[in-house]
């Protein structure tokens, strides 16, 4: 491969550009206007100005006064008239001249064909000098590395930096805000020049530091980098801050720098910084003779010393070493006061900060006069190149900072030896040249081939010479070597060699890092086009390698053969050929070959002819010349493409072969009948339309390159199958053999053809069963023809030399058919595995019959080892088709759960014996199935009353064709039970069910219904052992937590937390924390259920119904056990086993927490004013949240009353909120309440059943509720509860208070007071009316109460009080009174 150009970016409105740098002097006032630019601001109205006037220019450019006209000569090569510089990284490009400035950066867009290009577009225009008659004298742009750890080696902004005439050197950002400007020198700047860090190729080589060179005519001036870029970063971050506040930037403090007079050279115009050098030992002894004399001494070790090479005349060339600390850095006066305090710190981070804090009078005054320009410190030349009559120009310096290109006004272009100080090479014909070095690393193919292909990869180095008289672009090899590449390029182009990176990179931050930068850069003004020059590294190497040279490029031409979409295939041939022929090395050739082979736009026949002609030639050469590799390579891929063709030709070549083997089928089909239905079922839920890609389809061809990257062929002439990807390996089974499976193509012949070609029968069989289960539905459309046809090709591959051992012994296992049954074992496809084990097994046995036929010539029928296998096998597989019939019943529309699982027979033996009542706990979630419509199903003889229970199948129910999916359900469920009895027994199915649903519900807490489900699963739940352990494992594994959370933040707010509180701490909603308390009460209430009979004097919450069977001592533990043909299960132990090992539970911990969750629970339902652990002392609190398990040290004896008190008190406000929440003015007395929520009808039994744990006095919790019932005016109830009051008396005197309180609202407070109720006011007894004036009805929930439901309080009254009771004649009163107001109404 030879150079070439490649343009990477295309300049945008390079006329605009041009027209705002050379205005005519006729736009004086513009540029008057425009001078009073202020850098520091982002106004950008100057520029707008100018290129509106420049625009205006372009208008009139048919009238005599055009730009082009004006500028008269400069209008063409007007781009060499600037000053130019393009960042290393491609991204800014600066374009100045006198006074103005025009900034390019990049921008990506997208062409006419739609492909990403880069494009450099004016981000910024307008003029940079501020003193007068200053100019631009040259600038660069140098990017800043980002400090940012993730950064891969972008850099993270540019810095143009500016010199002028004046002397000044400014730093700009890409936006043109000004950042720093110093005077440094008061000469015009000549040339500014960078040095970056580069990582040392060798361990010799010393490590040169970041620098920034400033050349004046006499003096250089040295900024160390790490100082510039920690002043810059900060410069940028004050502008930006000061932007942002809307304040003035306050000035910065001078850089810190060295500055050098250079002696003794008449003239200078450009130099170059070479870095620190250190001599060797023998150089240092000459030179200290050579300058000292014979009685010189020599210093222990060589100074290190910094090198600065000059051009310009007198001598034509200068070489300058600073010895390293002989000079001090400069700075200016403002700093010299303080200047002894930072010497041991000039080169550190701050050593160009000396603070922001300034005095404003020194800063007016500064502002004012010209600052003070520090003194050089001379530097004498150490030697030059004399050449009187020849004046250099320009010098640039190789990247390895050991050559330097150096143009002169003769026309030559001279080669310098830096560290020698010898000219060693010399162009001519050169006038006018720019130059610039390109390094190219050698490439990974190149060190394959190399003797040292251990060592580092090597470098080569080349010159770049741009012409601009002749318009050629020419590439040297270096030092001596010879010109390797030419092009014809533009007059007028420019030749932008930067010769750094990115500043502000060292050893460390560069690890790792992708510098993108480019090296040389050739720029048309004409087309706007910037081109990188692309070497490859082959063309540095010498003479006698060239040979391997010329054969990488016949690679690279072969490579673009390939890649090209428009060749004729004829030509293609012709030409790879021809290059192929022509290589002559046999491991590039190789190489050549393989990436023929590989290529997908090669054809058949192209790869055919072309690897015969390079077999035919191979085979013609001597003995010791051939590559036997190369030969061996060709005549094996021949061996593999004509069995692609071959293959390619039975395809479709109908066969017209009648099988024989349809009396051997018989017990086959019997078979098929048996599985028909399941097999049909499975088949319709399985055939639902699916989305997929043409080209993944399995009926699209096989590419031969696809064939031969499969294929592999050994040394003794057999093929071996590759098996990459599962994708992979399935195309070439299906390429072999589905064409036989459906009938297409002739059985026999295509075995045949695989056999001869050397193909073992084992990998065919693995491809053929690979084909038969990837493709399980077509299989499934006519599975009696694709079974006869499986059956007569598996018969053919077990035939087949090498398949079925010679000295098989029946009563052993066979590895062949071992092999179908693994394959059949691991599949997912439940009923093509069935099918291929159906007729697997067909085949052993007539096998077997046969053998034992030959041997014993008998009667008896053989048995044998492998076909008890197969009956396993086969049982297995039937087994798993109706359980993955069941898994892909589809879930109801909006369900969680995802997609159905995969059944096979390896997954269901690791899973462990509850792996198979594990998928079926998952897909009754999915299906999101009630516990009581499970328990319908499994239990279908205890349904009695089925028309109720079918109300609450399942409350989701949307549409009347769910009733048959329902019916399909039960059906699939129950078949599958009776296959798997031991392993899906109810009590199994339950537990994993309610394991699985509180898993779900962990998942997702909001959802209490989950954890709702899980708690009525483990009460249908027949066994108490293990409804004790799963009872035990979900409290600890799940509930704990949780619920500990929802007590201590109950305590910390001191009643039902808001929603947002309960989310935050517990992670759920108000509402389903409160589901979830319930849900808590009942779990500890069936841990008390099945441990109550071990503690005999106190009996457990009796308020919530359940179906465990208490007689735990006459239930002993179950024995598990699983179905004999899965007996082989091997994996983690299921729940039921689990829970069997679960320790007891210590009841009265287990009460102390169902105390705690019913507390809870009551709070959330009635937000009530309470803190729960309050109401317990420290021994109960101690005990809460501790291991169920453990014996605690639990409240004994009598509380203490304050304590009794709170407790009194939470229950009553219980009670009160029950009374409220019941009371509901469309429900009538004779509406029975609900069983759960608020409106529960036994909260009030609840709270005498907690009183009576509380050591509160469920007397008082009777009256208290009786006197709210009245109160509510729920008095039907109310009488109801009286009946089971013991302290009447007490009882009747807060009743005749509450009746008093009901006939002052109806006599006094009425609005409808009528004059029969003044009446019967003036009528009563003085005391009795005093006393209803007393009354207060606003303590009345309900005072509106008819007046029968009075008078039977008031009867019921006198009834309880007894006849000595203090106030039995005011109730006597009450009892008249409302009988008058009842006759009179």
């Amino acid at each position: 491969m030879s150079c070439s150009l490649l343009e990477f970016c295309r300049l945008q409105e390079l006329k605009t550009v041009r027209d705002f740098l050379f205005q005519s002097q006729k736009t004086e006032p513009v540029e008057e206007k425009n001078k009073p630019d202020n850098e520091l601001t982002w106004d950008t109205s100057d520029w707008e100005s100018a290129w509106d006037n420049g625009d205006s220019k372009e208008e009139e450019s048919a009238s005599p006064t055009s730009v082009e006209e004006e500028t008269g000569g400069q209008s063409k090569p007007w781009l060499q008239d600037c000053v130019v510089s393009l960042s290393p990284c491609s991204d800014l490009l600066v374009v100045a001249r006198d006074q103005k400035a025009v900034f390019l950066s990049a921008k990506w867009r997208t062409d006419d064909s739609g492909r990403e290009e880069m494009t450099l577009a004016v981000s910024w225009s307008g003029t940079l000098s501020t003193e007068d008659g200053e100019c631009v004298g040259s600038a660069i742009c140098i990017p800043l590395a980002s400090q940012k750890r993730s950064s891969t080696g972008r850099p993270d902004w540019t810095c143009v930096v500016v010199g002028f005439t004046s002397g000044y050197v400014r730093f700009y950002t890409e936006s043109g805000v000004l950042l720093l400007a110093q005077l440094l020198h008061e000469d015009p700047v000549l040339r500014l020049k960078c040095r970056t860090y580069e990582i040392p190729r060798h361990p010799g080589v010393t490590e040169q530091h970041e620098e920034l060179s400033i050349l004046y005519p006499a003096a250089l001036v040295t900024i160390d980098g790490f100082s510039l870029f920690q002043s810059l970063r900060a410069c940028r971050n004050q502008v930006a801050r000061a932007a942002a506040a809307g304040s003035d930037v306050v000035p910065p403090p001078p850089l810190a720098y060295k500055k050098w007079g250079l002696q003794e050279m008449d003239t200078i115009v450009d130099h170059s910084s070479v870095g620190i050098m250190t001599l060797c030992v023998f150089d240092q002894m000459k030179n200290a003779s050579i300058l000292g004399g014979f009685h010189a001494s020599v210093k222990g070790s060589p100074p290190a010393m910094s090198q600065y090479v000059t051009v310009g005349a007198g001598p034509y060339t200068g070489f300058y070493y600073a010895v390293e600390g002989s000079s001090q850095p400069l700075l200016s006066h403002v700093a010299l006061a303080v200047a002894s305090k930072l010497t041991s710190a000039l080169f550190s981070a701050a050593s160009g900060w000396l603070g922001w804090n300034k005095n404003k009078n020194e800063e007016e005054a500064s502002q004012k006069q010209k600052p003070k320009v520090e003194p050089s410190t001379p530097l004498g030349i150490r030697f030059g190149l004399p050449d009187s009559r020849r004046h250099g120009e320009s010098i640039c310096l190789s990247p390895c900072n050991t050559l330097a290109g150096v143009t002169d006004d003769f026309g030559r272009v001279t080669l310098l030896d830096l560290a020698r100080g010898f000219a060693i090479r010399m162009w001519k014909g050169y006038r006018d040249a720019q130059l610039g070095w390109l390094q190219v690393k050698e490439e990974r193919g190149d060190r394959e081939f190399s003797p040292s292909a251990s060592l580092p990869r090597r470098h080569a180095l080349f010159l770049i010479i741009y012409a601009p008289r002749r318009g050629i672009l020419e590439v040297w090899a270096m030092q001596r070597g010879p010109r390797v590449g030419a092009f014809t390029v533009g007059k007028h182009c420019r030749l932008l060699y930067a010769g750094y990176r990115l500043m502000g990179v060292n050893s460390v931050t560069s690890q790792g890092w992708q510098l993108h930068t480019q090296q040389v850069c050739l720029l048309d003004p004409t087309t706007g086009a910037l081109r990188t020059v692309n070497i490859p590294f082959h063309l540095a190497l010498s003479d006698k390698k060239s040979e391997r040279a010329k054969d990488m490029h016949l690679v690279k031409r072969i490579t673009a053969l390939l890649k090209s979409r428009d060749i004729d295939p004829d030509t293609l041939e012709n030409e790879a050929k021809c290059a192929l022929l022509d290589i002559k090395h046999p491991a590039i050739k190789k190489q050549a070959l393989e990436s023929l082979l590989s290529n997908k736009n090669t054809p058949l026949s192209c790869l055919t002819n072309i690897i015969s002609a390079l077999n035919d030639t191979l085979k013609e050469q001597a003995a010791d010349e051939l590559d036997a590799s190369l030969l061996q390579l060709c005549s094996s891929q021949l061996k593999l493409l004509q069995l692609y063709t071959d293959m390619q030709q039975l395809q479709f070549a109908a066969d017209p072969e009648i099988s024989s083997e349809n009396d051997s089928l018989e017990g086959l089909e019997e078979e098929l009948s048996r599985v028909g239905p399941v097999l049909q079922r499975y088949s319709q839920l399985t055939s639902k339309p699916s989305v997929s890609f043409a080209q993944d389809s399995p009926d699209s061809p096989l590419p031969v390159q696809a064939f031969l990257s499969q294929m592999e062929c050994t040394e003794d002439g057999e093929v071996k199958v590759i098996r990459k990807s599962e994708t992979e390996w399935n195309q070439l089974g299906n390429f072999m053999f589905w064409g036989c499976l459906c009938g297409r193509s002739p059985l026999h012949k295509v075995c045949d053809t695989l056999q001869q070609a050397g193909i073992s029968p084992q990998q065919l069989l693995s491809l053929l069963l690979g084909v038969w289960l990837q493709r399980e539905k077509e299989v499934l459309q006519k599975p009696a023809e694709t079974v006869r046809h499986l059956h007569t090709l598996l018969v053919a591959l077990s035939n087949m030399k090498g398949a079925v051992e010679e000295s098989w012994d029946p009563q052993s296992i066979s590895p062949w058919w071992q092999q179908v049954r693994c394959t059949c074992i691991q599949s997912h496809n439940a009923a093509a595995a069935l099918l291929a084990a159906l007729v697997a097994h067909r085949a052993t046995k007539a096998s077997i019959t046969s053998r034992a036929d030959s041997k014993f010539q008998s009667e008896w029928e053989a048995v044998s080892m492998e076909l008890e296998q197969w009956l396993v096998c086969v049982r297995q597989l039937e087994d798993v088709l109706v359980l993955q019939t069941l898994m892909l019943v589809p879930s109801p529309h909006g369900t969680a759960g995802g997609a159905a699982a995969q059944c096979s027979i390896k997954a269901l033996l690791e899973g462990g014996t509850g792996g198979i009542a594990d998928s079926v706990s998952k897909w009754v979630f999915r299906q999101n199935m009630v516990p009581e419509r499970l328990k319908e199903i499994l239990h279908p003889k205890e349904n009695d009353d089925s028309e109720d229970k079918q109300e609450l199948r399942d409350g989701r129910s949307e549409e009347k064709e769910e009733n048959q999916n329902d019916t399909d359900q039960t059906e699939l469920l129950v078949a599958v039970c009776q296959r798997f009895p031991h392993s899906l027994s109810p009590d199994l199915l339950f537990a994993h069910c309610c394991w699985e649903y509180v898993v779900q519900w962990n998942k997702d807490s909001e959802e209490g219904r989950y954890l709702s489900w899980a708690v009525e699963h483990l009460k249908l739940v027949s066994s108490p052992h293990i409804q004790l352990g799963i009872s035990s494992m979900m409290w600890s594994t799940f509930i704990v937590k949780r619920f500990s959370a929802a007590a201590f933040l109950m305590e910390k707010v001191g009643k039902a937390p808001k929603d947002r509180l309960c989310r935050r701490d517990v992670g759920m909603g108000d509402k389903a924390m409160t589901s979830f308390l319930g849900c808590c009460v009942q779990l500890l209430q069936i841990l008390m259920e099945v441990t109550g009979l071990l503690v005999n004097n106190q009996s457990p919450l009796s308020f919530i119904p359940f179906y465990v069977d208490s007689a735990m001592d006459e239930v002993p533990a179950p024995e598990l056990s699983v179905e004999e043909a899965w007996g082989g299960a091997d994996g983690p132990a299921s729940i039921a086993e689990l829970a069997l090992e679960q320790r007891g539970v210590h009841y009265p911990l287990v009460q102390h927490h169902c105390l705690l969750a019913t507390i809870l629970h009551a709070t959330m339902n009635f937000s009530v004013k309470a803190k729960p652990l309050s109401l317990f002392d420290s021994k109960g609190k101690n005990a809460f949240f501790r291991d169920l398990t453990t014996i605690q040290l639990m409240p004994s004896g009598d509380m203490d009353p304050g304590l009794v008190s709170l407790r009194q008190e939470f229950l009553l406000r219980v009670l009160t909120g029950w009374v409220q929440a019941i009371d509901d003015p469309s429900s009538s007395a004779s509406t029975p309440l609900p069983s759960t929520g608020p409106k529960a009808d036994w909260w009030p039994s609840l709270c005498l059943e907690l009183g009576s744990l509380l050591q509160v006095n469920p007397d008082i919790l009777r009256r208290h509720l009786v006197c709210e019932l009245y109160n509510q005016g729920l008095d039907p109830r109310a009488e109801q509860m009286m009946l089971e009051v013991e302290d009447k008396d007490v009882l009747g005197s807060q009743l005749l208070v509450l009746t008093g309180q009901r006939l002052s609202y109806s006599l006094l407070h009425s609005q409808s007071q009528t004059q029969a109720s003044m009446e019967l006011l003036a009528r009563l007894p003085p005391t009795l009316c005093t006393w209803l004036k007393a009354m207060d009805p606003s303590e009345l929930r309900c005072p509106l109460v008819p007046l029968p439901q009075t008078s039977r309080l008031v009867s019921r009254l006198i009834e309880i009080l007894p006849e000595n009771h203090a106030q039995y004649s005011l109730a006597l009163h009450l009892l008249e009174a409302v009988e008058v107001l009842t006759t009179e109404d």
